[in-house]
Order: structure tokens, then C-alpha cells, then sequence
């Protein structure tokens, strides 16, 4: 079977087809997926059923691997399992979480470079995952807002994002949520080649100077304009598929699904490069 590459829009997503999994562990391959992921943001790689191992090799070529703190595979610790079943993930009552619009480590000082997401059960309803491109999302605003906005920082807590899906949690879960630090970070992220993306999400807690409703007005505003359908792409999963996504420019979230939809991913993720400035 022939491989094809093919755009999915014209701000977010492309997607390859045909290939399988062990084709992808070369520097061939590797080369050919970040070039894709730095002009695209998401790659597709559609029915690919790369096994886990030959996920963690294709993974290192790409960069250093987070070993998973906790609820990594027998043999394989860098594989983590995203799911919302406790049976298979001591991490399970978290993946809630998931549901609302993030990037990976925004509470640390180097969030995660990209992550790596393949399909191993799919949900019957909902399931499926959403990205949104904030460089593009950036690249859209006023010059007015650019000025304005480069003025600004925002403080990062774990307890923001908790408190979306847990909106009632007792007081002795919102302490264990304050034990993770906070992090301040610029509301406008620029790389070392120059490139500007907006920094927002459930974990933006409020502006750094303002008021909390003006905080949340703005925040909210901003998070609404980045998600607006032209920036998005909507991946509905089918078993075998490996999507990577570069996860310090594109907001992601899972469609809500229940534990009962035995929804299983196994997921690798690739060390921080570049700090927030």
C-alpha cells in the first residue's frame, strides 16, 4: 500500500496513511515527522498499530522520552496508559482533567516538547481529541492586542485545571491541589526563532496585577478566540492510529467518554526544550 501525505486544513493537522509501524523507527522517518510537526502542529499517522516498543524507539528519535512517574508499562516505563478506568491507571480519577483545553506541563518551567498518542481501544461515544493552533490563533490578533498582551503574565496552578472537572471537591483535595507550585509564565510565549504563541488554558489561573473577574474575562475571551473552529482540528480515532502533536503550540482536549467505554491509549511524551520567555 502506497503512502500518502495530505493536509487536514489549512491551520492544523496532516495525515499520513499506509505506513506501518516499524517503518517509523528510522532517522528517515524521524526527519520526515518533524519537519511535519513544526509546519503543521499535529501528525496523523492513520491505522499505523505501532507496538510499544517500536513507540518508545520512534519516540527517542525524535527527542529524550519522559520516563512516566508513575503507571508506566512492565519493561517499558516511558508507555503510559490513558484511561479512565483505576483497574488499568492509578492516574485514572485525574483523566477528567483532560476534558477541558491544556497543554502538557504548563506548571513547569520547561513544558513537554510533544506527546505521542496511539490508539489501542477506542470509545463507542466521544473519545475523540481536539487541537487548537495558538501560533496560528496568535498570528490573528491585532497589532493593538499583540502590544497589549506582551505586557502580560499569567500564573499556572494544577489547581485551576482540577477545579474545572471537580468543581466541588472538598477542601482537603483543593490543599493536595495547592501542594503542586504554581508557575508564572508570559501570556505570550516566543521562541528562539522568533515564533509567538498564546499561553492559555485550564491551567491559567489569573493575570498576573488584575483583578480575579478581570482575569477571568480576559483569560476566557482569549481561550475562546484560540479554540474557535478555524484553528481546530477534531481527530476521531479509529485502533491502531498514532497522532503526534507539538504540545508546547497546540491546546489539546479529549471529547468527553466514560469509564465504561474501556477508551485505552498508550502514550509517550518528549522532554522540554525551551523555557517560557
Amino acid at each position: 500500500m502506497a503512502v500518502t501525505v495530505s493536509a487536514i486544513s489549512p491551520e492544523v493537522g496532516v495525515e499520513i496513511a499506509g505506513a506501518e509501524g516499524h517503518q517509523l523507527v528510522g532517522e528517515t522517518a524521524a526527519a520526515e515527522c518533524r519537519a511535519l510537526l513544526e509546519k503543521h502542529g499535529v501528525v496523523v499517522y492513520r491505522e499505523v498499530n505501532i507496538g510499544d516498543e517500536d513507540l518508545v524507539a520512534f519516540s527517542r528519535l525524535l527527542g529524550t522520552v519522559v520516563v512516566a512517574p508513575m503507571g508506566g508499562l512492565d519493561g517499558l516505563p516511558e508507555v503510559s496508559k490513558i484511561t479512565l478506568d483505576p483497574a488499568e491507571s492509578v492516574l485514572a480519577p485525574y483523566r477528567r482533567g483532560t476534558f477541558f483545553w491544556h497543554i502538557d506541563g504548563a506548571t513547569d518551567e520547561l513544558p513537554q516538547k510533544a506527546t505521542l498518542l496511539t490508539a489501542r481501544q477506542v470509545s463507542d461515544e466521544g473519545g475523540d481529541t481536539e487541537f487548537a493552533n495558538t501560533y496560528a490563533a496568535y498570528d490573528a490578533l491585532s497589532d493593538a492586542e499583540k502590544e497589549q498582551f506582551a505586557q502580560l503574565r499569567v500564573v499556572h496552578s494544577f489547581a485551576a485545571a482540577q477545579s474545572l472537572s471537580e468543581p466541588d471537591a472538598s477542601e482537603k483535595t483543593r490543599a493536595a491541589w495547592a501542594r503542586v507550585p504554581e508557575r508564572e509564565h508570559p501570556l505570550v510565549w516566543t521562541r528562539r526563532s522568533g515564533r509567538k504563541s498564546l499561553l492559555v488554558g485550564a491551567t491559567a489561573s489569573h493575570v498576573v496585577g488584575w483583578s480575579p473577574e478581570a482575569s477571568r474575562e480576559l483569560l476566557d475571551r482569549l481561550l475562546d478566540w484560540s479554540t474557535q473552529p478555524r484553528f481546530v482540528l477534531r481527530h476521531h480515532w479509529r485502533p491502531g492510529d498514532l497522532v503526534i502533536w507539538d504540545n508546547t503550540g497546540m491546546l489539546h482536549r479529549a471529547i468527553p467518554y466514560t469509564a465504561t467505554s474501556r477508551r485505552l491509549m498508550h502514550r509517550t511524551t518528549l522532554v522540554g526544550e525551551e523555557a517560557v520567555a
